[in-house]
C-alpha cells in the first residue's frame, strides 16, 4: 500500500511555495506516496501547479472553528501514515490534536508526526536583543525540509520541473498579456514592486529611476489590486511598462513568473516562485530575516547594516533616521548594472 502524507500549510504564498520542496523530498524517498495538502481556500488554487499532489483541501476561514473541526474529522477518515505540520499555528494545532492526539504520540501509535518549529525564543533573542542564533542567511526552503529528517527524508536531488497550468489560462495570458508586450521578448524584465508590508518594499522612486536607466528594456509589473502606486512606475514610460496590478490572479501571476527572463523583487511570494521555477532573479533584501532564496540562479542585493534584520516579515517600525535605509541604499544604478549584466550574458 502506498504511504499517505498530509502537509499542513495554510498560507502565505511565499511560504507555501517554499514548502512545496517537501513534496520533492517525500517522493524521492516514497515514489508511490499519496500526498494531500490543506491550505487556506484563497491560497490553495496555485497548488494545482504541482500535479504530484493527490488532493488539495481548501480551508474556508469564514466557517471558523466549527468548520475547521468538521474538516479535521474528514481528514481523519483518510487514515494518513504521516502528518507534517508545516505551519505551527492555532489552526494546525487543532488539526494535530484530532489527527495525531498527544497520547497516541506518547505510545507511538497512529500517524507519524513532525512539525516545523517557529523558533519563537530565537526570534525574541534576535529581534528584541540582537542575539543571533539563526543560521544566516536563513533560507526558508531549507527550513521546510529539516523537519522531514525525522522520517529519514533528506534526498532533494530530483525536483519537479513539470509545472502544470490549465490550457485556458495559458491561452488567456498569451493573448491578453504576452500579446500586448511591446519590444523584443528577450528584453522583457518582470517587476514585483509590492509586498505584504511596507518596510519590505523598494521605494517607488527607485523603481521609477530603474525604468528610466534602462531605456532599451521593457517591463511587466505584477501586483495586487490595492497596489495603486504601480501607476506611478508605469507613467515613467507607459510605452515600455505593462502594468498588470490587479489584473491577474495568483495562478496567472505564477505562470507569468515562469515565462519571465528576469524577475526583480523584494521578499515576496513571486520571488520564491522564481526560485522554485529556476527563473533568474534579483532579490532585494532589507529588514526581513527569513526571505532568502536557495537557488544559485537568484542573486541577492543587500547592504550591511547592524540593525538588519529587524523583523521577520516586514511589520514593525524602522528606527533609522532614513526610513528604510537598508532598502534605500540599494541604489537604482546598482540594480540597473546588475540587470544589464544578467540580461546580456
Amino acid at each position: 500500500m502506498p504511504k499517505k502524507f498530509l502537509i499542513i500549510r495554510f498560507s502565505s504564498i511565499g511560504d507555501i511555495i517554499q514548502c512545496m520542496t517537501a513534496v520533492d523530498g517525500i517522493l524521492n524517498h516514497y515514489p508511490d506516496a499519496e500526498i494531500h495538502w490543506i491550505a487556506r481556500k484563497d491560497m490553495s488554487s496555485f497548488l494545482a501547479m504541482d500535479q504530484r499532489i493527490h488532493k488539495v483541501w481548501g480551508f474556508d476561514r469564514e466557517k471558523g472553528f466549527k468548520g475547521l473541526l468538521q474538516q479535521a474529522k474528514q481528514l481523519k477518515q483518510e487514515q494518513f501514515d504521516y502528518v507534517y505540520d508545516a505551519h505551527s499555528n492555532i489552526r494546525s494545532i487543532v488539526l494535530k490534536t484530532v489527527l495525531v492526539p498527544r497520547w497516541k504520540r506518547w505510545f507511538g501509535i497512529g500517524p507519524k508526526f513532525t512539525m516545523r518549529s517557529k523558533d519563537r525564543i530565537k526570534r525574541i533573542l534576535l529581534f528584541k536583543f540582537r542575539i543571533d542564533r539563526f543560521p544566516m542567511p536563513f533560507r526558508g526552503m531549507l527550513s521546510f525540509r529539516k523537519p522531514l529528517e525525522k522520517w529519514g527524508i533528506n534526498d532533494y536531488s530530483k525536483v519537479n520541473e513539470a509545472w502544470h497550468f490549465p490550457a485556458e489560462l495559458k491561452e488567456k495570458m498569451n493573448e491578453q498579456v504576452m500579446g500586448k508586450l511591446k519590444g523584443e521578448k528577450d528584453k522583457l524584465v518582470t517587476l514585483v514592486p509590492s509586498a505584504a508590508w511596507q518596510m519590505k518594499r523598494w521605494p517607488v522612486s527607485h523603481w521609477q529611476k530603474l525604468v528610466d536607466l534602462l531605456p532599451d528594456y521593457h517591463f511587466m509589473i505584477l501586483a495586487g489590486p490595492a497596489d495603486v502606486f504601480c501607476k506611478e512606475i508605469e507613467e515613467v514610460a507607459p510605452e515600455r511598462v505593462l502594468n498588470l496590478s490587479g489584473k491577474t490572479n495568483l495562478l496567472e501571476s505564477c505562470y507569468l513568473v515562469q515565462k519571465s527572463n528576469l524577475v526583480i523583487s523584494g521578499d515576496t511570494g513571486f520571488l520564491h516562485a522564481a526560485d522554485k521555477f529556476k527563473i533568474p532573479a534579483l532579490s532585494l533584501m532589507g529588514p526581513t530575516a527569513f526571505g532568502f532564496t536557495t537557488g544559485d540562479h537568484i542573486k541577492t542585493l543587500e547592504v550591511d547594516m547592524k540593525c538588519r534584520p529587524c523583523t521577520k516579515d516586514g511589520s514593525g517600525k524602522c528606527k533609522m533616521k532614513i526610513y528604510q535605509q537598508c532598502m534605500v541604499d540599494i541604489s537604482p544604478n546598482w540594480l540597473a548594472d546588475e540587470v544589464k549584466m544578467l540580461m546580456e550574458s
